[in-house]
């Protein structure tokens, strides 16, 4: 007894002396989250069971360094999480995995050749097949209920002449210039694609064992999304706008069904509002589906309601929601839907039954994404939170508060490295508006130090920000800064009225909410009020430009992606229904626009304000950068711009995000005051 005593003092004293010579070397048993791990971050998406409960699909998402781009390839696992195989390998993009009814078979699109196909895999031998060598992307596969069919949207060009003249005769070996584009249509192009040709999106079925030539299912010049099979396979439910003047419509889309037989369309929705979105019982004779009647707000919440497949019996299912359901999926013996719930930076599972009583089914200060249902009730998702960047998850409704992770990416990356610790905030506006923060505290946060904050806006402004993974503020609070995030009015996840607080009024009170927050962050004593920086992208970016033009209490600011001038922005942007933000129109009421249009306060910037956006943005064109960065150059103010070539709204590129939060950082760096000898 006394040798083992003796040895194990030696041994302490010997531990105690490396943990010594540790701390006086200055050496950390953990990592700080620095730019390199950007690179070698991965991520799970598209979690779709089979049918039997056992096995799960999934994406896994990594970044090609060398072509400085985003790939995925298809695996799968078991759900006890004791099976992990990568049924797909190449430097390719492989998504959007669809078990077949029978479990045998999986449809999946890939650009493995160049474009984009839809693919086959035989789960007995992985022998894959390219089904299609479509001219446009294929999307929305879905499997007839025999599995013999799959059903699918592809975008048709319309080439009939709007303008027809005729050139003179071109000369043998000419090189003429490209002919002119006319257009004849409210929108002509699209963020993230460029210039759009003319044409309609419409329903095809393939056959799903030989592929072959797609039978094409809907007419006319109308555009038609979401394809759901009937319980008998004998019809399929879209939902579309089949109407005079679609483009005018304002999104007021109905559902409708076309017989497989004798291809007949017909509308089973016909109120003033949105309807989509339907799914259909187990047992064929139900729909459920989410809408909204046309308020003419800024922005509408969707319910949730249910309908027969004939289309009749139509009621209100649940409504009045703090957000728009999504992942509607019906429970296995019809007796009512499951659906995924955003609200108050959370996400989970709820129940509604057909008679419309609503049961919390998940509770979680976590954001779960998407419901694959298998047939006993074993659910795949992907669960993400402050610490987790998204981890693969599994459930089963019978006992759904056991969540269990079967699939974590991000382990060996994030295991040794230390995060910024969260603190949800609650605070009230200016006008006694209850509101919703989270403060990110420096990852070497030190209790009696103060530090620089950043506050960070969200975009949209129709949006939510959560308590999902954000790998740009963890990165700032690397660098030893608190960021500060919260969802002002208009924000969704709170209801309606919620959401309406900015209806003809956006820029206006939320710049209250914004310095609300900012007022409780710096009570919490640690915050160092001489450093405080703003940024934002898009909704963000414009509300950035917004403060500067209304405070100085801010060192620095980012305005990304911004909008500056509504009156130029509501006629240049991918979209015409910007317009509806407004009582007028521009020409019938300039001033309306002025006095939200961050350039209208220009002269009053004193704060070094960077402006940054990509040069192919076409959701809030480039022209709204340079007009602001101009404006504070010919006022002389401190400021710069940054142009990011080949970039639309947000950067695709790795390289490029990497090069954002750079940017971002070396201009608060430059204004940040330093510390002077007093301690602080």
């Amino acid at each position: 007894m006394r040798k083992i005593g003796l040895s194990f003092l030696v041994v302490a004293f010997i531990l105690c002396l490396t943990g010594l010579n540790s701390a006086y070397a200055g050496e950390k048993d953990y990592k700080l989250l620095d730019m390199e791990t950007y690179m070698e971050m991965e991520s799970v998406g598209s979690p779709n069971i089979s049918p039997d409960g056992k096995l799960i699909l999934f994406t896994r998402g990594w970044v090609d360094k060398v072509n400085d781009r985003t790939r995925s390839n298809l695996w799968m696992v078991d759900v006890a999480g004791q099976r992990i195989r990568e049924l797909t390998h190449g430097d390719w993009k492989d998504s959007s995995p669809v078990w077949s009814p029978d479990g045998k078979k999986l449809a999946f699109l890939s650009d493995r050749d160049g474009t984009t196909q839809l693919h086959i895999m035989w789960m007995d031998t992985r022998e894959v097949a390219q089904l299609t060598h479509l001219q446009t992307t294929p999307g929305s596969l879905r499997w007839s209920p025999d599995g013999q069919t799959l059903a699918f949207t592809m975008f048709i060009q319309d080439n009939t002449p709007i303008l027809p003249v005729k050139l003179p005769k071109r000369p043998k070996g000419a090189k003429w210039a490209s002919p002119g584009i006319v257009i004849d249509r409210l929108s002509w192009q699209r963020d993230g694609r460029g210039p759009v040709p003319k044409g309609y999106s419409h329903i095809y079925t393939l056959d799903a064992e030989l592929g072959g030539t797609p039978r094409k299912l809907t007419s006319g010049n109308y555009s038609h999304s979401d394809p759901q099979w009937s319980a008998d396979g004998k019809t399929i439910y879209f939902s579309a706008i089949r109407k005079p003047e679609a483009e005018y419509q304002r999104g007021d889309s109905e559902i409708y069904s076309i017989s497989l037989d004798s291809l007949e369309i017909k509308a089973l929705t016909d109120r003033k509002g949105p309807d989509r979105g339907m799914r259909v019982s187990p047992d064929g004779k139900w729909m459920a589906y989410t809408g909204s009647d046309d308020k003419n707000y800024t922005s509408h919440l969707s319910s949730l309601y249910l309908m027969d497949a004939g289309g009749g019996k139509k009621r209100l299912l649940a409504g009045d929601l703090p957000n728009s359901p999504s992942s509607v999926t019906w429970a296995n013996d019809s007796s009512g839907v499951y659906y995924l719930m955003r609200e108050k930076g959370v996400a989970n599972y709820y129940f509604v039954s057909k008679s419309g009583n609503i049961k919390a089914i998940t509770e979680g200060n976590h954001y779960l994404s998407g419901l694959s249902l298998a047939k006993n009730n074993q659910v795949a998702a992907t669960l993400s939170d402050y610490y987790n960047p998204g981890t693969l998850v599994t459930l089963n409704l019978n006992s759904p508060k056991e969540i269990k992770t079967l699939v974590d990416v991000n382990a060996d990356i994030l295991g040794d490295v230390k995060l910024g610790e969260v603190e949800e905030m609650w605070f009230k506006s200016s006008d006694g508006l209850d509101l919703q923060g989270w403060l990110m505290k420096p990852s070497e946060f030190e209790s009696g130090k103060k530090y620089p904050m950043l506050l960070w806006i969200h975009g949209g402004p129709w949006s939510m920000y959560t308590v999902r993974f954000n790998w740009a503020w963890q990165n700032f609070a690397a660098k030893g800064y608190a960021v500060l995030f919260m969802n002002p009015r208009g924000s969704t996840g709170y209801g309606q009225d919620f959401v309406n607080g900015i209806q003809y009024s956006y820029p206006g009170k939320d710049y209250d909410d914004l310095m609300a927050a900012v007022d409780t962050a710096v009570a919490k004593g640690f915050i160092d009020t001489r450093n405080l920086f703003v940024c934002g992208g898009s909704g963000g970016g414009v509300l950035t430009a917004w403060i500067v033009g209304h405070t100085d209490r801010f060192c620095a600011a980012v305005s990304m992606r911004p909008v500056i001038n509504w009156h130029s922005f509501v006629g240049n942007t991918d979209g015409a229904s910007w317009y509806r933000q407004f009582e007028k129109f521009p020409w019938e009421d300039p001033m309306e626009y002025a006095v939200r249009s961050p350039l209208h306060y220009a002269a009053n910037v004193t704060t070094p304000t960077m402006v940054m956006t990509g040069e192919a943005d076409l959701r809030t064109p480039m022209t709204q950068s340079e007009e602001y960065y101009r404006a504070l150059k010919m006022l002389k103010k401190d400021t710069l711009l940054v142009r990011m070539p080949d970039e639309f709204h947000g950067w695709r590129r790795p390289s490029h995000r990497m090069l954002g939060q750079l940017y971002l950082m070396a201009w608060f760096e430059k204004y940040m005051v330093k510390e002077n000898k007093e301690s602080k």
